[in-house]
């Protein structure tokens, strides 16, 4: 008699997928690129395209690039393609990339802890007006940035700036970028730590190192011991912010996860205090976790914030400390609350040796190479040659005796740039825009200069700390969200329906004090060229509304729809 066949065994419920499962974590397995930038990081690591640029490229020119080291792996030594001249930005999301793309470079050289001497600063302006057409733009993460930079010319730069001690290594891409550092470390009066020694062992340990060269995506950092807190810390992948701990003395609060671009978020605090020797092992430890658990799939949800919303805090220090660092960080406290709205250390400010230094500040970060090697002249000149970037598109001169100071001071107005900025020049920054980045919607630098001068004239009596913050494109270079004013560029209808370039317009962002992002009021869109009325009017109202010693932000927060219109 034939044998009964088995019954099947009834199938195993369908488990529902998680955030970790299909993400292309490293960590739970998953090393199967899951898109394209990927799968090119997979072939070959960023890092080995500079041969090719030195032995290939160099030498037969734009033509002979390979694609994927043209739209990838050159960013890994600070060279993106820039725009096209003369394509709008109605077509920014239209065309390929090779539509857009001049036969010139952006370069960028970072500038870790905004650290210049004047050596190194001349040889900067130098570049510019050999290779760069005379560009140079101060960044808001302290770097300095060229254009129409031809590839032919790349080697020679960066036997230049190696030469006496810069670089463009890992200054875009999917790295470990520039880490920012307070601009006073080492000479403020009310600093709480100096962590420029922490800065210096994570550029040696990690920048250039193949352990850390494939990331799911950027990683920006930030150390700062300045009670002022002036390296944006709330908006860093990881950070670390001075605080006094009661028992142990000055350290570092650490953070994580914050961000910005279209998915914005404001980075949490894992509750921990770390010494200032232990800062790189806990950088490390940070970026391995990102390197590992991080998610792959979808760059635009690869950013350490999203990995850090799902995990939560707790979480996040667990695996930290368990996986990583082997041993458990102490319980620290929160930074306090800085005492000035303005962060950017523009005046003339007394060190803590007696001597000065002077923050000065261009039009929104816009400089050439002839401003910038009289700059350095001028530094050389009167104090010790040291110079410093901050994260505001700013510079400091450092170490000028107090003879000194009334003659860099006209020195530098003397070059247009301000030591005692009216809030309006003091206070609005701008990306690159459609000039020369292919991402940007709508011009941004000479509009944000335009404005600073139009306010000026209009509201010469005004004097509240201000921050305007103009951005070509959704990405928020320019930190959009957290500004008083935030201008996201876009196309927009003027009066007549016709399409113009204009802004999405945010209000009542903040970092420092009471950190949050702007609100965006229904329907609140302007033209470029209806900016500076648009501007004035809320202004005015702000004047006439605001309570005694009210911020903007908590004005805007609290008016109407009418009143921000």
């Amino acid at each position: 008699m034939a044998a009964t066949p088995e019954k099947p065994a009834p199938a195993a419920p369908r488990r529902r997928a998680g955030r970790h499962r299909g993400e292309g974590q490293w960590a739970v397995g998953h090393m199967t690129p899951l898109n394209a930038n990927e799968q090119t990081k997979k072939d070959d690591d960023g890092l080995n395209v500079r041969t090719r640029i030195e032995t290939i490229y160099a030498h037969r020119g734009f033509d002979s690039i390979d694609g994927a080291d043209l739209r990838g792996r050159m960013r890994w030594w600070g060279l993106y393609t820039q725009r096209k001249p003369g394509i709008d930005g109605g077509k920014t999301a239209i065309l390929e990339p090779e539509e857009l793309d001049d036969k010139y470079f952006m370069l960028r050289v970072r500038i870790d802890g905004g650290r210049l001497t004047t050596r190194q600063l001349r040889v900067i302006g130098e570049i510019s007006q050999e290779f760069a057409r005379g560009t140079a733009d101060i960044t808001d993460r302290q770097n300095v940035q060229y254009h129409w930079i031809r590839i032919e010319d790349v080697p020679e730069i960066w036997r230049r700036l190696e030469a006496v001690g810069l670089s463009t290594t890992e200054a875009c891409g999917d790295t470990p970028r520039v880490v920012l550092g307070s601009p006073v470390a080492g000479i403020a009066e009310d600093e709480i730590i100096d962590g420029t020694p922490a800065i210096d062992e994570i550029y040696r340990r990690i920048v250039g190192n193949k352990d850390f060269s494939n990331l799911p995506r950027k990683f920006k950092s930030a150390i700062s011991g300045s009670p002022l807190l002036d390296v944006a810390h709330e908006i860093n992948d990881i950070a670390f912010v001075g605080v006094e701990h009661p028992d142990h003395g000055p350290g570092f609060d650490l953070w994580v996860g914050g961000g910005l671009s279209t998915n914005p978020k404001i980075g949490v605090r894992l509750g921990a205090w770390v010494p200032l020797d232990d800062v790189p092992d806990v950088y490390e430890g940070v970026i391995s976790v990102f390197r590992d658990y991080g998610y792959r799939r979808l760059r635009t949800r690869a950013r350490l914030k999203f990995l850090v919303a799902d995990w939560g805090p707790e979480k996040f220090r667990k695996v930290l400390e368990d996986e990583y660092l082997l041993r458990r960080l102490a319980d620290g406290p929160a930074p306090e609350q800085p005492v000035e709205r303005w962060r950017d250390h523009i005046g003339v400010h007394r060190q803590k040796d007696g001597r000065f230094y002077v923050g000065f500040a261009p039009r929104v970060g816009r400089v050439d190479g002839t401003i910038l090697t009289k700059i350095a002249e001028l530094a050389e000149a009167h104090g010790s040659g040291r110079l410093r970037t901050t994260a505001e598109q700013k510079m400091l001169v450092l170490d000028i005796e107090e003879s000194q100071v009334e003659s860099v001071v006209a020195g530098l107005e003397a070059l247009d740039l301000r030591v005692n900025p009216s809030p309006f020049r003091r206070g609005t920054m701008a990306c690159t825009g459609i000039e020369f980045c292919k991402l940007a919607i709508v011009e941004t630098k000479a509009r944000g200069a335009s404005l600073i001068d139009e306010l000026e004239r209009r509201l010469p009596e005004f004097d509240q700390p201000l921050t305007i913050n103009v951005n070509g494109c959704p990405n928020a270079c320019a930190r959009i969200q957290v500004a008083d004013i935030g201008l996201k560029g876009q196309l927009v209808l003027d009066d007549d329906g016709n399409q113009v370039e204009g802004f999405q317009v945010h209000l009542g962002g903040a970092l420092g004090l009471e950190p949050g992002f702007g609100r965006k009021v229904r329907g609140l869109k302007v033209t470029s060229a209806e900016l500076p009325d648009y501007v004035e009017r809320v202004l005015r109202r702000f004047q006439e509304q605001r309570t005694d010693g009210e911020r903007f932000a908590t004005w805007a927060a609290r008016a109407d729809a009418e009143s921000l219109s």
